[in-house]
């Protein structure tokens, strides 16, 4: 019987720095006289409010910051208030920068389909914040993105957030039902759209949509639709985009300056166990976090080009979005990220001079399935940093990363959420890559891990918690007047804790290893199973794209079901089955082997690419699943019911 033993040693140092005085990250150091990171991430979670302030001055914010102290409430995790005197506006803070150097250069499906300088994104911002002025937005009112990742989406953001507005959007491969789970919560004045999308190399028709949506949420007053395919009659019953840039002829952009914690973006839970938790994020805390992450923890800078495959229904949108504020140029994508072919993205890169290329951990994944080596076309001489989030990246993806794209590259796995608009953990141009780890917790950002007594420990797996506040904290959820429900989501566990839900370890470099999520845990026999050490074994086998793993109730106790995607024409025969419980089993432990294995054509992920654990368990389990509307596929899920094997 063969296995597939680890390619290389768990500990194998894969990537060191190199230039560090040059980093953003080491000359802010510099200015506080600080010479380790070590010695400086202890500062950033001990003195609170001088870090935050440092970061404010050092990120050149745009805006008043008030009077000492800057943090009200420092004991309070939940509590807390940053900046409590500050004004600002995060547009504001976007569009500082109004030259003519690139800020926007985006592709869809078809290619290159426009760039738009720093100073016609100005221009452009101010045509439709006048526009939404006039039809009487004001600070406070919701506005409704249903689109793709095109440029019109940042301006809509943009125009959105001067006026003070509220920003809330979602991918237009959200079908009917999903959208209005959404925005229905909300009740948005206006809403946004294409007039479609590309995918696969297909047009879809978002328009066909828009009565049904208008029809259920009595709100909207005016729809505002984008030409983007050109091939779709935009209805005269809505404001065209391309009318309003004409019409328009405001040059300047009257910014709102208002409260740190003003709200800025409503972004959504993933919704697979109910509808969707509307989650409010304030405009300093946005600002702030993302503008200590790129800049310091990215190393990002006005010369630089930053790119991440996302919708607009994820929060790496927001994320991308906020690399404005550090001068850098974005490039956007929308489409099939593989169509026509697996390198299409590495096309993008070489043609754009990329310097930061962000993506899923699941993307990384099946270009190593395919066996796909974009550095056999492609030189990617800027490129210093790949960026991975989503999912745990596994250490074998590593591997295909420093073999197959680019050698002397920065490979930042990345760990945060929806939740937090940010990160708990990030790559560090000062410290070096680890195979199979994330570089460390982020600045300011006081990760610990909790072990079942809920003590802090290392090198032992554990719950990922913050133990101190931090300025990217929800404001709270929409339509939670007592907030019972946001305490629920995040405090319930420990007191004056953040419980994120991530089952993790601290490794002997202070980096991390995140094994999934808390909820996801399998616990045959009472042991705690992060459903990512199984994966991790079983995807290195040739015949596996994909696989899922759940714990089935049995006989008072639970028992592993593992669930595998193979390649075209293969078959689980018993030999196939005996290679992955072997190899499961050597790798790990006795308890991690599954019971039994399964065959299925599909495994259900959300739209943001993450594979839906609870859903397939409750499905086995013939519980109902409360927001379908939240999968990218939800028929995979017919495979998954009534299976004979699992009745024995």
């Amino acid at each position: 019987m063969q296995l597939f033993p680890q390619s290389v040693s768990e500990n194998k140092l894969l990537w060191s720095p190199s230039n560090c005085e040059s980093t953003l990250l080491k000359k802010f150091m510099a200015h506080q006289n600080y010479q380790t990171y070590e010695d400086f991430y202890d500062f950033s979670i001990t003195q609170l409010d001088e870090f935050w302030s440092h970061i404010w001055d050092f990120c050149q914010v745009i805006g008043t910051k008030g009077e000492v102290p800057y943090i009200d409430n420092k004991q309070d995790v939940k509590g807390a208030i940053f900046f409590p005197k500050a004004k600002l506006n995060y547009a504001e803070n976007l569009l500082k920068r109004r030259d003519d150097k690139p800020a926007l250069i985006s592709y869809s499906e078809h290619g290159h389909t426009q760039t738009i300088s720093f100073a016609e994104l100005y221009s452009l911002t101010a045509k439709l914040a006048a526009e939404l002025t006039a039809l009487g937005v004001k600070p406070g009112d919701r506005i409704a993105g249903y689109l793709p990742n095109i440029p019109e989406t940042i301006i809509a953001m943009l125009a959105t957030a001067s006026i003070g507005a509220i920003w809330s959007s979602c991918s237009p491969d959200f079908g009917t039902q999903g959208v209005i789970d959404r925005f229905g919560q909300i009740a948005p004045k206006i809403l946004l759209t294409s007039d479609g999308y590309f995918y696969n190399g297909k047009t879809f028709n978002s328009l066909e949509k828009i009565p049904e949506i208008c029809a259920a949420i009595p709100s909207i007053e005016t729809v505002i639709a984008i030409p983007f395919t050109k091939e779709i009659e935009i209805n005269s019953a809505y404001l065209n985009f391309d009318t309003i840039k004409k019409k328009r002829i405001e040059t300047e952009i009257i910014f709102q300056k208002l409260p740190f914690n003003h709200p800025l973006f409503i972004m959504y839970s993933s919704g697979t166990t109910g509808v969707p938790k509307c989650i409010v994020h304030g405009a300093g805390g946005t600002l702030l976090q993302h503008l200590k992450e790129h800049q310091l923890h990215c190393d990002l800078n006005p010369d630089d080009r930053l790119f991440y495959f996302t919708t607009c229904g994820w929060m790496m949108w927001n994320w991308l979005a906020s690399g404005l504020a550090s001068g850098a140029t974005l490039i956007l994508f929308d489409g099939n990220p593989v169509f026509p072919s697996p390198e299409r993205l590495f096309k993008i890169a070489q043609e754009t001079q990329l310097t930061h290329f962000g993506t899923s951990a699941k993307y990384l994944d099946n270009l190593s399935k395919l066996e796909s080596k974009p550095n056999k076309i492609y030189t990617l001489e800027k490129l210093k940093m790949i960026l991975s989030t989503g999912s745990p990246l596994l250490p074998e993806t590593f591997d295909y990363v420093y073999a197959s794209i680019k050698s002397d590259v920065c490979l930042a796995s990345i760990s945060g959420g929806t939740d937090i608009v940010s990160c708990f953990a990030l790559g560090n141009p000062l410290r070096p890559v680890w195979r199979g780890e994330l570089q460390g917790r982020g600045l300011g950002m006081k990760v610990e891990v909790y072990n079942e007594e809920g003590q802090s420990v290392r090198e032992e797996k554990g719950e990922l918690v913050c133990t101190a506040p931090f300025p990217s904290r929800p404001l709270g959820f929409w339509n939670d007047p007592d907030g019972q429900k946001y305490h629920n989501a995040y405090y319930a566990v420990y007191n004056n804790v953040w419980h994120h839900g991530d089952f993790v370890e601290l490794t002997p470099h202070d980096g991390l290893i995140i094994y999934g999520r808390s909820d996801s845990v399998l616990n045959p026999g009472g042991v705690r199973i992060g459903t990512a050490e199984i994966y991790r074994q079983v995807e290195k086998i040739p015949e596996v794209l994909e696989s899922l793993a759940v714990g089935q109730n049995w006989k008072g106790d639970v028992r592993v079901i593992l669930f595998v995607k193979l390649k075209v024409d293969e078959k689980l025969t018993e030999t196939l089955i005996a290679t992955i419980k072997a190899q499961i089993k050597a790798n790990t432990t006795p308890r991690h082997v599954p019971a039994k294995i399964i065959q299925v054509t599909d495994i259900p992920r959300t739209k943001n690419g993450k594979i839906v654990e609870i859903a397939v368990r409750k499905t086995i389990h013939n519980e109902p699943i409360k927001n379908i509307e939240s999968l990218a596929n939800p028929e995979s899920l017919k495979e998954y019911q009534d299976i004979l094997e699992l009745q024995n």
